[in-house]
């Protein structure tokens, strides 16, 4: 049993055929799966739906000691991931866990220090069936000190018009960190290498003669520390550690909104570093204008310095980041498989690898070159789609998440800002997405007059002829709102 990466197909372990996408019979493996290849497999399911930082964070350093009498128990390295394991991610390891086995009663979590090597899976000769070499679960590989993948290297960051501002500046204040953009705010959709990029820039100071401080993690993990610190009694302990360091990355900052807290700590550390000249490097899936519940203060340092985006890649570009991991991995992939995979998978780069792998493992399985019927079978899951909305719903649920509210708060009778602007803009897409009729629009809001519907969209349509930013927030909404 092999880990799966993103978008492969595990086998399961039974003793029955199962039809293949191409209509041949494919042998299972069969047996038991030990310890270690069940928890590669959660984790390779665990990969698709949470962020590359989010699994090196919390699932480095685990493990499945035991499984016996339909109980499962998973090894963690501290109190503190114990905890959050069992409160955020309990759910979805049990159901990947169940989908592998079933009559599992009960996960427990312990505390102690496992050593997570991963080794090759010893060759079965089940009915001639080739065996696969157990694939390197990367992000697992952290440095302690710094939190930093070392394979985010500049070297393998693909450059197209896409992301060049981004990367010239990533590379500008590598070079001189402190000097060049500070702080440096990077923002972009899902899956487009924000988090490759800023950590990038941590290993290639890292690799400098000046040795440097440096730390990398996303938000939720710094509202963690913060929060675990306030219960503790720690506050001032952690103060002074994070005062220490020379280049300080975060990433995902729009999850600091409504974290009261946390943004302050976060202010006044970011004030203490900046007033010391040390790097502060920041990611966000949207511009510091258009992240809701931040506090002025912290926006208006956001802003200080140097903001780039990223966007969707070309067509050209996809097909380059294909061929590199291509070189990478050692393998064959016809150009015809290449350009239909590039065309097939637009949205975002970390999808892209995750066809990729398909590909190559279905390759390695079967022990022969891939014809692009096979291929065609493989990524069917992938084919773009036109975009579509439903209902209204959607709509309203789409700028309520966008702004930190609750659904219910958009239809409240209220005159506050922070619920207003939402509402005007809700509004405004019913009419430019749905082509609502305006007295249509008023009945979706229990009623309201046809003429406040008409207000509102001819307010956000003056905003956004007005302030390029604004328009960018528009096209942020839009893009969550088509999945894109």
């Amino acid at each position: 049993m092999t880990p799966k990466p993103i978008g492969e197909m595990t086998p399961k372990l039974t003793g029955e055929m199962t039809p293949k996408l191409t209509g041949e019979m494919t042998p299972k493996l069969t047996g038991e799966m030990t310890n270690e290849e069940l928890w590669q497999t959660v984790l390779a399911q665990i990969q698709l739906s949470i962020s590359p930082a989010s699994f090196a964070t919390w699932f480095r350093q685990t493990s499945i000691v035991s499984q016996e009498n339909g109980e499962i128990v998973i090894s963690v390295p501290s109190s503190f991931s114990k905890e959050w394991l069992k409160s955020k991610y309990h759910k979805l390891i049990g159901k990947i866990i169940d989908e592998q086995k079933r009559g599992v009663r009960e996960i427990k979590y312990i505390i102690g220090v496992p050593s997570l090597i991963i080794k090759p899976v010893p060759d079965r000769k089940i009915n001639q069936t080739p065996s696969v070499e157990q694939l390197d679960f990367q992000e697992l590989k952290v440095d302690r000190d710094t939190n930093l993948n070392p394979r985010y290297v500049f070297d393998n960051f693909i450059v197209g018009s896409f992301n060049e501002l981004a990367h010239a500046a990533a590379t500008a204040v590598a070079k001189a960190p402190g000097q060049a953009y500070n702080p440096l705010f990077i923002y972009g959709g899902v899956g487009l290498g924000k988090t490759h990029l800023l950590q990038a820039i941590g290993n290639e100071i890292n690799k400098g003669s000046a040795k440097k401080n440096i730390r990398y993690m996303p938000a939720e993990r710094f509202t963690s520390e913060i929060v675990n610190a306030i219960r503790n009694h720690q506050i001032e302990t952690l103060k002074i550690k994070f005062q220490r360091i020379d280049i300080f990355i975060i990433d995902d900052v729009q999850f600091l909104a409504g974290k009261e807290k946390t943004q302050e700590e976060f202010f006044h550390l970011f004030n203490s570093l900046y007033e010391k000249n040390k790097q502060i490097i920041l990611s966000s899936d949207r511009p510091p204008k258009a992240i809701a519940s931040l506090t002025e203060r912290l926006r208006s340092r956001f802003e200080g310095g140097m903001i780039a985006d990223i966007s969707l890649p070309d067509v050209e570009t996809r097909i380059a980041i294909l061929k590199t991991k291509i070189s990478e991995k050692k393998v064959e992939i016809s150009e015809e498989i290449i350009n239909y995979t590039a065309n097939t998978i637009q949205k975002n780069i970390r999808e892209l690898e995750g066809a990729l792998n398909r590909l190559i493992t279905h390759q390695k399985i079967y022990n022969k070159p891939l014809t692009m019927e096979v291929a065609k079978s493989l990524l069917s899951s992938f084919a773009a789609v036109s975009p579509k909305i439903s209902s209204p719903k959607k709509i309203v649920q789409t700028v309520s998440d966008f702004y930190d509210l609750k659904e219910k708060e958009v239809f409240e009778v209220t005159r506050k800002k922070e619920v207003v602007k939402p509402r005007q803009i809700v509004m405004f897409l019913l009419r430019e997405e749905l082509n609502y009729s305006f007295p249509a629009i008023g009945r979706v809001f229990r009623g309201k007059d046809h003429t406040t519907a008409i207000h509102a969209f001819k307010k956000i349509k003056n905003e956004i002829n007005k302030s390029d930013d604004f328009a960018e927030e528009i096209n942020l909404i839009k893009k969550k709102l088509y999945g894109l």
